[in-house]
């Protein structure tokens, strides 16, 4: 089955454009999925944004890779929920695509994007222009198929050396062949950034779990990624090194910072922000009205 539109697509409908620069879409997340990583509803977000950088130079060039200053982690979203996509392009030509957006579920914000930056590249080193522009009016007209997404593979990163609580390295065998490769991208196959993205945060999340927790007693929750630089394409099959260090905790935030290599070249990171996770907790009795109050 041809996966392109299939595997690593994240909009399933275009609802409004103004002005070539604010554009509206929505992704419907299949139920039937185990769980929607954080780093898919960045993706979508960037996804949608991209659709508006095309179509503002008539599909002759795409956006690929780039900078972002900051991506805010508000809240999952869970599988059957329909994401609310929304994005404004700062500015836009032939060289590059600077942006910002958010994804909300039921009015409520999921994740933030903010001072992202794209190089735009020629179309048709990518993928097929006049496929793209079909593709576009189909989700400006009627909209997508839902349902298509069947999850990530099972990739992640192998653990080699580190210090308990202080850092870690890892290695990262990018697969030869994926489904995500039909999407990203059908002319030459490009590993996800935010994939990449999703995999750096395990690594975080485990590096996390060895430090003390925060005061309140709860897990660190990642909350914000900054910085995130990525400054060359990862192809199929290329071995990566990825590195995790703490950079400074105190009882309630701890910062990390991330290091990509591709041999003896350093080509990307980020800095990574956690914070307590908030505790749940049960409603008063008397009065409340089942609310939950906070002590």
């Amino acid at each position: 089955m041809d996966e392109h539109f299939r595997a690593y697509t994240f909009v399933d409908r275009i609802t409004s454009i103004e002005d070539g620069m604010r554009i509206r879409g929505a992704y419907a997340i299949p139920a039937d999925l185990a769980l929607f990583p954080l780093p898919l509803l960045a993706e979508s977000v960037g996804q949608l944004a991209a659709w508006a950088a095309m179509a503002a130079v008539n599909f002759e060039r795409r956006p690929v890779a780039g900078i972002a200053g900051g991506i805010d982690l508000l809240a999952p979203a869970k599988p059957g929920e329909t994401l609310e996509l929304q994005a404004e392009l700062e500015s836009v030509d032939r060289e590059a695509v600077a942006y910002g957006g958010t994804a909300l579920v039921n009015g409520n914000p999921v994740i933030r994007l903010e001072h992202c930056v794209g190089p735009m590249l020629p179309m048709e080193e990518f993928e097929d222009p006049q496929i793209a522009r079909n593709r576009f009016a189909l989700l400006r007209e009627n909209g997508a198929e839902p349902g298509t997404f069947r999850g990530l593979p099972a990739i992640s990163g192998t653990r080699t050396s580190g210090e308990i609580g202080k850092w870690l390295r890892a290695t990262l065998d990018v697969p030869e062949a994926a489904p995500f490769f039909a999407d990203h991208f059908p002319r030459r196959p490009v590993f996800p950034g935010t994939l990449l993205m999703h995999i750096n945060l395990q690594l975080v999340t485990a590096l996390a779990n060895e430090i003390p927790r925060p005061a309140n007693g709860t897990p660190w929750m990642v909350r914000r990624v900054s910085d995130v630089k990525l400054r060359a394409f990862i192809a199929p099959g290329e071995a990566l090194e990825l590195e995790v260090r703490l950079t400074e905790q105190t009882e309630n935030s701890a910062s990390m910072s991330v290091k990509i290599q591709k041999g003896t070249k350093t080509i990307g990171g980020a800095r990574i922000f956690l914070a307590p996770q908030e505790p749940v907790l049960p409603a008063r009795r008397g009065g409340s009205g089942g609310r939950i109050d906070r002590p």
